[in-house]
């Protein structure tokens, strides 16, 4: 043991709430049915292809297997990259390592069988996060994960001008920019000469 055993927070006010998760999960199932689809799609195909499609069309347990794989690689995927799924972009959730362990593939891979647990016991798993200091569920303490609520951004990158520096030509935003720069210093704008 260490001799500075390190503390978790009681309360956990930067988690998301149940309906701010459940609303992320209903986004991500629009990405996520339509996957498994064109996976299930290209299994098909691929038995077509290989001359045994006069048997049954697919076993229900390929569909499930194929079913499971996509939900797992769409989820590991945007775990493992950013942290994010895009519903919990859209939602400002982003999933983290619990006490300093990294995020890795066989993390995300406990942390979707464990999701399947939490939804199959009568969603008692996903209902934790409401008795739990930490606003943990059963599948953020099995796979050593958990969530967090990111603060809102600001929106005014939006506006920011972009300047092409591979391009000659001005966009309609930079004679109005040189006429900001210009009357700040105290110079007249400078007349861009057409071609």
């Amino acid at each position: 043991m260490s001799k500075h055993p390190t503390k978790e927070p009681e309360d956990k006010t930067n988690a998301p709430g149940l309906i701010r998760r459940f609303a992320a999960i209903i986004y991500d199932s629009l990405l996520v049915i339509p996957l498994i689809m064109a996976c299930v799609a290209a299994t098909l195909g691929l038995k077509v292809a290989m001359g045994t499609a006069g048997e049954d069309i697919l076993p229900p347990i390929v569909v499930q297997s194929v079913a499971v794989l996509a939900c797992i690689g769409f989820f590991s995927v945007f775990w493992l990259k950013s942290g994010q799924t895009l519903g919990m972009q859209a939602w400002r959730i982003k999933l983290v390592a619990s006490a300093g362990n990294e995020l890795t593939l066989g993390r995300m891979v406990t942390r979707c069988g464990s999701a399947l647990l939490s939804f199959g016991c009568l969603g008692i798993g996903y209902f934790w996060c409401l008795v739990d200091k930490r606003k943990r569920t059963w599948h953020d303490y099995l796979s050593g994960t958990e969530l967090v609520l990111l603060p809102k951004s600001s929106r005014d990158k939006r506006n920011d001008i972009h300047i092409d520096t591979h391009n000659d030509k001005a966009s309609p935003n930079d004679a109005g920019e040189d006429a900001n720069r210009a009357a700040s210093s105290g110079a007249a704008p400078e007349q861009k000469q057409a071609e």
